[in-house]
């Protein structure tokens, strides 16, 4: 878009997501006016957030393949209903360039960065070498590896034991594998591929080397399409479970301040001058002793957005709505937006909190903590039953207090309150890593968890009642 194009007006989008995602995007199109069109599997019928939408539309069989991930059949959609706009949320089809220009060669507006950005910078081998070419600092790594294990082994050895295998086409720490040797590295190999492959209908995988318990942070990035950019807030991801972020929060605690200006000021600076639109986050690593040290960039909304707009106000995805549509950054944001409190994310999963392996089953009793400072989404209810089919995320709680210690202690005593049944969750395991001494004095990093899990349970831990009603149930 050029700067004398108009600004589109939106009178229908089309949610190319499920669940709480979907749910999260159709309340802020509610607020801007925008009607909404939901789209469900046959796993999916009657979750809460087809009612919340104006049109739901049955989109295929329980398998993403069938469902979520097939372009065709949203597109069909999208031209039966009479939308003028697609959002894909966050994971599924959101960082999927094809995609992207499908929607937008249908005539219609895709709410995310412009397919060229998507096709660079959301494919991360492509990301790496952009922002090296513009002095970024990174970790080694290799570029995109066939499927031959020889030139796999090869590159693993160049770089480096122990090493990351991560996929070049999706996010979220989903396919990710760390390998320290090389006798573990092609059966790892293949696992990542299928993961990837099913996860992101794309089996492009590469290698990076695996920093030891470094600090993971993010910066949440919005854009307009004439070169505005702003860095709203930055965030800690460090607390990670097998590279699945389980706790977030916003601000990132006890980083240098003058770093993260600095990080802040070089990436808008950066992300202006070359053009990147709409809304990314810009994943980094750091420890004491490299400093910032690019990860990748995602071309989305991300699961974690929740904490920033908690400590900025501002409603990220109503956002990203407004910038697509062609706004500019100072009319969106007219406002210095500085952090003010502490919020902190959890993510429930319906998962063994021992062995951590999905737990679906029925939701006998899903009744979610209230309280001030307290936001939950979900896209559950109860009486309805957990699928193995996807991401066995069925809550975020995000506690917002006046300071980082406030905040602790609402969560603390909101995933207490938290009442499930019918289901194991991972309740008992977010309790243990808030009730921590290193989580308290914010000495986190990505080792942290294996910390938690070597350390005894503190006796002081209340169980959540979850736990005194769970029982085994046959497949």
């Amino acid at each position: 878009m050029n700067p004398t194009s108009k600004v589109r007006t939106l009178r229908c989008v089309l949610v190319a997501n499920r669940g709480a995602v979907a749910a999260r995007v159709i309340r802020a199109l509610r607020q801007l006016g925008i009607a909404s069109v939901a789209v469900y599997s046959d796993a999916d019928a009657g979750l809460p957030y087809l009612r919340e939408a104006d049109v739901a539309v049955r989109i295929g069989e329980a398998a993403p393949l069938d469902s979520y991930l097939h372009q065709e059949k949203l597109l069909d959609v999208a031209r039966e209903t009479g939308a003028d706009g697609v959002h894909p949320g966050y994971g599924f089809l959101s960082e999927n360039a094809d995609f992207a220009e499908r929607v937008e060669a249908a005539g219609l507006c895709f709410i995310g960065p412009s397919p060229a950005w998507i096709r660079r910078l959301g494919h991360k081998t492509e990301a790496r070498d952009f922002m090296a070419g513009h002095g970024m600092p990174m970790a080694p790594s290799s570029g995109v590896l066939p499927d031959d294990m020889a030139v796999v082994a090869a590159a693993a050895g160049q770089i480096g034991y122990p090493v990351l295998i991560k996929p070049a086409g999706g996010g979220g720490g989903i396919g990710m594998l760390p390998v320290r040797d090389a006798q573990g590295l092609a059966a790892a190999w293949q696992q990542a591929r299928s993961v990837a492959q099913r996860s992101f209908g794309q089996a492009e995988l590469y290698l990076e080397k695996l920093m030891e318990q470094p600090r993971h942070i993010e910066f949440q990035v919005l854009a307009d399409r004439y070169g505005g950019v702003r860095i709203v807030g930055e965030r800690d991801c460090s607390v990670q479970r097998r590279h699945q972020k389980v706790l977030e929060e916003a601000p990132a605690p006890n980083l240098p301040p003058e770093a993260v200006a600095a990080m802040r000021e070089r990436l808008a600076t950066l992300l202006g001058h070359v053009g990147y639109d709409v809304i990314g986050t810009v994943e980094m690593l750091h420890t004491s002793e490299t400093g910032f040290v690019f990860l990748e960039m995602n071309t989305r909304l991300q699961v974690e957005h929740a904490v920033t707009e908690q400590v900025t106000g501002i409603d990220i995805v109503a956002a990203q709505v407004r910038l697509a549509c062609g706004e500019r950054i100072d009319a969106v944001l007219p406002a210095p937006t500085p952090q003010q409190g502490h919020a902190i994310e959890a993510r429930v999963y319906a998962e063994d909190p021992v062995r951590f392996f999905p737990s679906p089953g029925p939701l006998d009793t899903f009744v979610p903590p209230q309280a001030p400072g307290i936001r939950v989404e979900t896209g559950y209810a109860q009486g309805q039953r957990v699928t193995p089919y996807y991401d066995p995320m069925i809550a975020k709680v995000i506690a917002t207090g006046s300071d980082r210690a406030d905040a602790i202690r609402r969560l603390r005593a909101a995933l207490e309150a938290f009442q499930i049944a019918g289901v194991k969750t991972n309740l008992p395991f977010l309790l243990r890593v808030l009730a921590h001494p290193d989580f308290a004095d914010a000495r986190i990093d990505t080792a942290l968890t294996q910390r938690v899990l070597a350390t005894p349970a503190l006796t002081s831990t209340p169980a959540p009642k979850q736990t005194e009603t769970l029982t085994e149930r046959a497949a």
